[in-house]
């Protein structure tokens, strides 16, 4: 087994999704869907929170609804949670929710250039919340004067 997985290390720093990078309980989902969508994209909405927890944490909601396919749902969940843990993002909560139909039932319930849509998709939403979130460092304040 892995060492991160024995000794309940959160992953600070590596690349895995343990338990306490995850949004599990209802009222956590709760208290950032209350919260106004930071980002949108053409399939998926991202609300984000601030925590007081070292690292960042993710929700994922995938209506079957929006994809009807349970190979097409885990695949977005699969998806989102590899970009997640290779962006470097704040101690924010993060939750993704699919709000359009990404592919219907008449056609293959994966395929790689689904996989590349939702890549690039989600790639944005993530990228662009860890620019918001960084903080912009004031430019060099100028020389004291010099007294005589």
């Amino acid at each position: 087994m892995d060492s991160c997985v024995n000794s309940g290390s959160t992953g600070e720093g590596s690349h895995d999704f343990a338990r306490a990078r995850r949004i599990v309980k209802t009222d956590e989902f709760s208290s950032v869907f209350r919260l106004r969508p930071s980002q949108k994209s053409a399939h998926f909405v991202l609300y984000t929170r601030l925590n007081q927890l070292p690292h960042a944490r993710l929700g994922v909601v995938v209506a079957k609804r929006f994809a009807p396919r349970a190979v097409t749902r885990n695949t977005i969940k699969r998806v989102t949670r590899e970009l997640f843990r290779v962006t470097g993002l704040p101690a924010i909560d993060c939750v993704v929710r699919l709000a359009r139909p990404v592919n219907s039932k008449d056609g293959p319930a994966t395929s790689a250039k689904l996989k590349a849509a939702l890549r690039v998709e989600l790639a944005r939403l993530f990228a662009a919340q860890a620019k918001l979130a960084r903080p912009v460092l004031p430019s060099a304040p100028p020389p004291p004067p010099e007294s005589p």
